[in-house]
């Protein structure tokens, strides 16, 4: 990996970066769609590079179930099984300790499966996630991290952010002794729960093994916690991490959510979001996501984004056909995810050039009034990015502040 900063915000801690990778260059601060079973739901790899997308996500508990290993290498890795052309990122597999957990047991060797499939129970080592990994080709490959719960309080959090850092040594060892360090990128995981103290211990032991880690993920959040404690564990991360590594904020999808850790210093994100809520009929745009399922939408002729390049907005594909077939027509999950992903990239990539052009908090400012300025600002928000110094509210009139997470949302009629 070759890594990059480009340019720097001179208020906030979001940087623009150049990765390097086996499969090409890639530009941060990125949004990564999740291609779980080595499919975007509702595209082609070839229709998802054409996008302009230049990393995916696919999913190592997945793929080693199906379609296993041994058809990944006859196939010569996850690229060419699936006709992927560009980089690459695989998760470790420890996430479904928490998504599957009434099918899995975790000890200090590593988790066990239970197959969702068959019953069949399958040990998950540090070291096999690692091999797995490595079949699978990815360019940027994860730890095997102790997951819980965000919302898991007790001795448990300590213990698992613990086990994350023994388990992180053994991941190193494993791909070292590979011999594939050159084409493929271990980054570790920083966990801790939602106890500063713990994150604290966890960020200086991982630290300690900068020079073996090309990069550092920030896990075990969102998953329900209060966006006003989400942020500040970010802000911490961020902060200590270092300058010369990219950072991943692991499972982060809403826009708010995605600027706010851009500029909090977070390069790299990934998140179901814009490809499953495509398959419910909501549309992302730059006033908050459409609900297509609603009649309101029955007689709009215009495309959900007149501004918007992507193949479906831009060949004319109205708001009402969209209405029409949304229900019952898998073309719709298909022309909605086509948005969905280019909504995310265009969102990032207008984050990428008000940096480079040091407007980066006018890009903000611009940002959450279009977006939060007819129901208003999640206060998280405005919080998360005053630390920065950026102030929202600063210059506007008769802005509301809401409670809680904020997200936008069209839920009904009303």
């Amino acid at each position: 990996m070759q890594f990059e900063i480009i340019a720097k915000c001179s208020t906030t801690r979001a940087r623009v970066s150049r990765m390097k990778l086996a499969h090409g260059i890639t530009m941060l601060p990125t949004f990564m769609p999740v291609a779980t079973q080595a499919a975007l739901k509702g595209l082609t790899p070839q229709q998802t590079e054409e996008l302009g997308l230049t990393l995916i996500l696919n999913n190592t508990y997945h793929l080693n179930l199906r379609p296993g290993t041994k058809v990944l290498e006859a196939a010569g890795g996850a690229h060419r099984f699936q006709g992927w052309r560009r980089n690459l990122l695989t998760d470790s597999g420890g996430f479904q300790m928490v998504s599957l957990s009434s099918f899995t047991k975790v000890t200090e060797e590593g988790v066990l499966f239970a197959s969702p499939f068959t019953g069949e129970p399958t040990m998950l080592t540090p070291e096999e996630s690692i091999s797995i990994q490595h079949s699978i080709g990815a360019d940027i490959v994860m730890q095997l991290d102790d997951v819980v719960s965000s919302l898991t309080t007790g001795p448990r959090v300590e213990e698992a952010m613990w086990r994350s850092v023994r388990w992180l040594d053994r991941c190193i060892a494993a791909h070292e002794a590979s011999g594939r360090t050159d084409k493929q990128n271990l980054f570790a995981i920083v966990q801790g729960g939602l106890n500063h103290e713990l994150r604290d211990k966890c960020l200086e032991e991982m630290i300690k093994r900068k020079d073996r880690i090309p990069g550092y993920a920030i896990g075990g959040l969102s998953g329900g916690e209060e966006k006003d404690i989400f942020w500040r564990i970010i802000a911490q991360c961020t902060e200590k991490l270092p300058v010369d590594r990219p950072r991943y904020s692991m499972g982060i999808g809403f826009a708010e959510d995605l600027l706010v850790c851009v500029a909090l210093g977070v390069d790299m994100a990934d998140c179901v979001f814009p490809t499953r809520t495509a398959r419910f009929g909501v549309a992302l745009t730059f006033n908050g996501p459409l609900n297509l399922k609603l009649s309101r939408h029955a007689k709009n002729f215009d495309p959900i984004d007149p501004t918007c390049p992507c193949p479906t907005c831009s060949s004319g594909v109205s708001r009402a056909f969209l209405h029409h077939i949304v229900t019952h027509e898998t073309a719709a999950a298909h022309a909605v995810t086509q948005h969905n992903v280019v909504f995310q990239a265009r969102l990032m990539g207008r984050a990428r050039d008000a940096i480079l052009k040091d407007s980066f908090p006018q890009y903000l400012r611009t940002f959450f009034q279009d977006y939060f300025g007819d129901v208003g600002y999640p206060r998280w928000c405005v919080d998360a990015l005053r630390s920065v110094g950026v102030d929202l509210l600063s210059g506007t009139e008769d802005v509301q502040m809401v409670e809680g997470d904020g997200a936008k949302w069209e839920y009904s009629e009303a």
